[in-house]
């Protein structure tokens, strides 16, 4: 079947970024958010008990004014995600996170007003029939509640968050649309590629010497924008540190792990499980090296493509077509919402220039869909790259129902349905193979993914935890940026490589995200939580409804009290966590019995 490789983004508001629909939509948005203000500023929770019909109606509103906001927050970057070099996204964007600073502010006296209700009245008012689905949600907004300053501070915090915190990342998206990296092609032309071009080029089939080059270019790109990238950094982070002294919070990791439901427990179980298993990965990253003919691994060979086996041409609509066909082996409804998704376009996919690098896939809470950014060049990554998007999506078509706070699931539980996914069409693609070289290549390609998390994304929690202790004490310059990087790599790796790459602080978007500080540990829980569910799905008859089930209740629990409901698992154990090692060594076991007679 043909898919088309470009998104609809007319069906969400017709007319691109100068749409009237969206123009009307921000005008009712601005209405929205007048009417609720008014109705909160006259709930005195300390002078009386707010009727619950009248308190139901507070919360859809708030509700509402959120969905009418992201609505038009994924429209917006989606257009600008695509259209690089439009400049005229940018204002529009901000303008929809004045409505956005508006709406915090509303929910800052929301959450005070709860504080202020006796227990009593809290628990009549959350039981409510049609409460009854975000008790939860309501429950952890008293908690945060508390610590929540005076109305106008808070206000103001927001007001000024909006050009010194979101503006900070913001820039960086600017900085990244005017990186160049000259490549030279097999045929001695050289051509400028944008950062998303040289990320997927670099991940493409090529000799060694043509990706040394290559990497030697894309880390000089990122060393000559060296100063504004680290300015960008330092100031994101000074602001959010200055937050979180602004409210009592003095350990820069209690909000990474509030947002993501977690304890410190299951983080520091998990990273040491992690720590005591890279020798087996770094095992197989010498094994790599020779298979490439090296002593030793660069850093751009992580990611470089085995091509031992004659691995057939792969067309975006022969990916799409793999991927539903194998979801629909282990849940028919993912199948079904992966076949909908594309031929309704939904995904972005066409390599092209003026596209920012990188994937990513955000729910459109009003029209119930999704929308997946990608580039697809035709390597195995891409493939599992779309499959990876596939997943979130799955995940928000299974909680559309509910309730728009019922859908707030944590970043490390998101991680779980799009790390499923891919684990599906990774196995199926080594299944498929017909002799052992091709075989060789597709677990290659399969292991970037344990190496990302075990070894990458820990490297950038080092670098994080590193770096924002240094901040506290002042401006951290690009050097020592760079050397906090290098450590952090050289520690994660073992000094499994011969170069690595001192500039990924700034050539790492995860860094410069405003709204979820640390973006990095949550994909590695969400690896291996979702290689527990894929064992489990492998044995069980009505896996498909069990795992509907845990899905829906991401955003209605705690992380621990999820995994012991609908796993049976203990978080802070490292049994779980080593179950999920114990899959990858398979797959590095096979790899090396495979590739042992070629070398």
């Amino acid at each position: 079947m043909h898919y088309s490789e470009t998104w609809d983004l007319d069906s969400i508001f017709a007319g691109g970024i100068d749409s009237p629909a969206l123009t009307a939509k921000m005008s009712t948005i601005k209405q929205q958010l007048t009417t609720t203000a008014d109705t909160l500023v006259h709930w005195r929770a300390a002078a009386d008990t707010p009727d619950a019909d009248w308190f139901t109606q507070l919360v859809n509103s708030l509700q509402a004014i959120q969905a009418g906001i992201d609505q038009a927050t994924v429209f917006v970057v989606a257009y600008q995600s695509a259209h690089a070099d439009d400049t005229k996204a940018a204002p529009l964007l901000n303008q929809i996170y004045q409505l956005d600073n508006q709406l915090n502010n509303l929910l800052t006296r929301f959450k005070k007003q709860l504080v202020k209700l006796d227990q009593a009245t809290f628990d009549t008012l959350v039981q409510q029939p049609a409460l009854q689905a975000i008790a939860f949600n309501l429950t952890e907004m008293c908690q945060q509640g508390l610590a929540l300053l005076d109305d106008d501070t808070e206000a103001l915090i927001n007001d000024l968050a909006l050009d010194g915190f979101q503006g900070w990342s913001d820039h960086y998206d600017t900085l990244v649309s005017q990186i160049q990296v000259p490549y030279t092609d097999e045929n001695g032309i050289t051509q400028q590629l944008s950062a998303g071009q040289a990320q997927n080029m670099l991940a493409a089939a090529m000799p060694n010497a043509q990706r040394a080059e290559l990497m030697r270019n894309w880390e000089h790109a990122w060393q000559t924008h060296a100063a504004p990238f680290a300015d960008t950094l330092n100031h994101l982070a000074g602001f959010r540190l200055a937050n979180y002294r602004a409210h009592g919070t003095t350990n820069f990791l209690q909000k990474p792990l509030e947002l993501n439901r977690m304890s410190q427990a299951t983080l520091d179980t998990m990273y040491q499980v992690v720590a005591d298993s890279k020798d087996i990965l770094l095992s197989y990253l010498k094994r790599k090296a020779q298979l490439l003919g090296k002593d030793q691994l660069d850093w751009q060979d992580i990611e470089a493509p085995l091509t031992l086996g004659q691995l057939p041409s792969q067309t975006y609509d022969q990916a799409a077509d793999f991927v539903i066909n194998n979801f629909r082996q282990f849940s028919p409804k993912m199948g079904a919402l992966a076949q909908h998704a594309l031929e309704h376009r939904w995904v972005e996919a066409e390599n092209r220039p003026n596209k920012r690098p990188g994937g990513y896939m955000e729910n459109l809470p009003e029209t119930h869909e999704s929308r997946i950014f990608m580039t697809f060049t035709g390597s195995p990554n891409d493939t599992a790259t779309l499959a990876h998007e596939l997943g979130h999506a799955f995940h928000g078509s299974v909680i559309q129902d509910l309730p728009l706070w019922r859908q707030d699931y944590a970043m490390n539980v998101a991680e779980t349905a799009s790390t499923f996914a891919e684990l599906i069409v990774a196995d199926a693609s080594v299944k498929a193979a017909d002799d052992a070289k091709t075989k060789l290549t597709l677990l290659d390609a399969k292991m970037q993914n344990p190496l990302a998390m075990f070894l990458d994304i820990r490297a950038r929690f080092l670098f994080e935890t590193r770096f924002y202790t240094a901040r506290q004490h002042g401006i951290v310059t690009p050097d020592t940026l760079s050397d906090l990087m290098l450590t952090a790599q050289k520690d994660a790796y073992g000094d499994a490589l011969n170069t690595y790459h001192p500039m990924f602080w700034a050539s790492k978007l995860h860094f410069y995200i405003d709204d979820v500080p640390f973006y990095n540990f949550p994909y590695t829980f969400g690896y291996l939580f979702s290689l527990g569910i894929y064992a489990q799905a492998k044995t069980q008859s009505d896996f498909e409804d069990r795992y509907i089930a845990l899905l829906r209740d991401t955003a209605n629990m705690s992380t621990e009290a999820l995994a012991a409901k609908h796993l049976g698992v203990d978080l802070t154990k490292p049994a779980f966590w080593q179950a999920g090692v114990a899959l990858i060594k398979r797959d590095i076991d096979e790899f090396m019995a495979l590739s042992a007679p070629l070398i």
